[in-house]
């Protein structure tokens, strides 16, 4: 049986090798986040990393209380200050809540990378309505395949996610799917004119007041073989027949 100092002893130097509340409360590397995990790319309080793009006759941007309000110009908006974007080219999603308060033309018109090209989503152009993709093989958001017509009402929060895979462009609002093109074989680029200063990551505005309150990214795991399979069945049945 161990005497009453040998016990004293090993006490002592379990004690001093033991963590004490300071080690317990070290600091640690923030976990960085999980594969399919939204990213915030806006802080909620300024315009970190992002500026107001360059357009002729903007309106005025200001943050307040966790909302960016892009004022009412010609071409009003903000870009990704940086010229290497917060994510890839392809295999990604974007969200955005947005909201229009005065206005009747586009609200939402966010220009993001496509492989080696630009594309933007407009959300309630050419009177207050129109939604679509600019440009596809040449043609806008208002004559494309892609377009149609939705009522925004003033002052409501909308939804707006899109996906970008080397084959596709799908959007969301609200949660409902509203676009998905097949883009393998078609010419992606953006609408002549200033739209070009939004890139490589902007959200625009055309004559109408808006509000931004969220601005996020996430990967999205590449298509596999028999997705793509899929996809060109698809093509081939809308096309009736097969790509050369």
């Amino acid at each position: 049986m161990p005497s009453h100092a040998l016990v004293v002893k090993l006490m002592i130097g379990a004690a001093l090798f033991a963590p004490g509340p300071l080690a317990a409360q070290e600091a640690r590397p923030a976990a960085a986040p999980a594969a399919g995990e939204w990213r915030p790319l806006f802080d909620g309080k300024s315009l970190a990393g992002w500026k107001e793009s360059d357009f002729l006759g903007a309106g005025r941007v200001t943050v307040e209380k966790g909302v960016i309000t892009i004022g009412s110009g010609v071409l009003t908006g903000i870009n990704w200050a940086d010229s290497a974007l917060p994510f890839p080219t392809a295999n990604y999603e974007i969200r955005i809540e947005a909201a229009r308060l005065k206005g009747s033309d586009f609200f939402a018109g966010i220009t993001f990378p496509v492989r080696d090209s630009f594309c933007t989503w407009i959300n309630g152009g050419w009177g207050g309505e129109v939604v679509g993709l600019s440009s596809i093989d040449g043609a806008d958001a208002s004559m494309n395949e892609t377009s149609f017509a939705r009522k925004f009402e003033l002052g409501r929060w909308y939804s707006l996610r899109l996906r970008v895979t080397p084959a596709t462009i799908s959007a969301w609002i609200d949660d409902e799917l509203v676009i998905d093109v097949n883009i393998s074989k078609k010419w992606i680029a953006l609408r002549e004119g200033d739209i070009d200063r939004s890139i490589p990551f902007g959200i625009a505005t055309y004559a109408t007041v808006a509000a931004v309150r969220k601005i996020e990214w996430r990967p999205v795991a590449a298509p596999g073989p028999a997705a793509r399979q899929r996809s060109r069945g698809l093509r081939v049945a809308a096309d009736g027949h097969g790509w050369s």
